[in-house]
């Protein structure tokens, strides 16, 4: 049981190949007296397996960027474009983290890029045990980016570290400027912020700079891109960014 939000994380995730529909299976939780010690057993757990994620990353050399946002921030959109403008310069592997379904890695597969479904089930985020058994699944290759893209949700995947060397959180402007206020902890375990769908600007009533300013408020270290995956606005800036990480992944 997750604690955080009451999602069952007693039950397996499914990790497969593209295509497959999953089963859910509905388990009791613990009574309510013990789930502070349970959360604290869960979290130091998760953090244990993360670190082995971790050094696992740096002895092959692969570049882990974790992927969070609420549902519809446009995540599966940027992942295709990204892989679509780099395929020539790097090698990039995918784990697709959802409740349910494989659409999202039928899209990337689509790419052309390796990925990997994980289906959570009743659970909300990916933790780093369910990233440890992926990787024996489908290994990433030494020189390699693997983009994990979490299940779409502000609240948990924040407390649980995967390994990732960069977590990379993304709000669209049609979400609300008051969204790093809203979910502070996202926010601030965040490395990079992009503010995707910039194209549709003129249609809705978002401050791009008001979001910005919420968002340093929580975390002053966070550095933005502001741009859209669909049209390739500032696109630029941020495949430059991954460029740059990926050239300095040690040989």
């Amino acid at each position: 049981m997750c604690t955080t939000c009451g999602c069952s994380s007693d039950e397996p995730a499914q990790i497969k190949k593209p295509g497959f529909q999953a089963k859910s299976l509905a388990i009791a939780g613990p009574p309510q007296k013990q789930l502070h010690l349970l959360e604290r057993d869960v979290l130091h757990k998760n953090d244990h397996d993360a670190a082995h994620n971790r050094q696992h990353f740096e002895k092959k050399h692969v570049l882990a960027i974790n992927l969070v946002s609420s549902p519809g921030s446009g995540k599966t959109t940027l992942l295709e474009k990204t892989i679509e403008a780099l395929k020539n310069e790097v090698l990039f592997h995918v784990l697709e983290g959802d409740q349910q379904t494989s659409l999202d890695a039928n899209r990337i597969e689509a790419t052309g890029a390796p990925v990997l479904q994980i289906n959570t089930g009743k659970g909300c985020h990916l933790d780093a045990s369910m990233v440890h058994r992926a990787l024996h699944t489908m290994p990433p290759a030494e020189h390699s980016v693997l983009m994990i893209e979490n299940v779409g949700n502000l609240v948990c995947p924040a407390l649980f570290d995967l390994g990732e060397k960069y977590r990379v959180v993304i709000i669209s402007v049609t979400e609300g400027e008051d969204k790093p206020l809203k979910y502070p902890n996202m926010f601030e375990s965040a490395d990079i912020c992009i503010i995707n769908k910039t194209d549709l600007l003129p249609y809705v009533e978002f401050d791009v700079e008001k979001a910005k300013e919420y968002a340093l408020r929580v975390n002053h270290k966070l550095t933005f891109f502001e741009l859209s995956a669909t049209k390739g606005q500032g696109m630029n800036n941020w495949l430059n960014w991954l460029r740059q990480e990926h050239a300095a992944i040690p040989v």
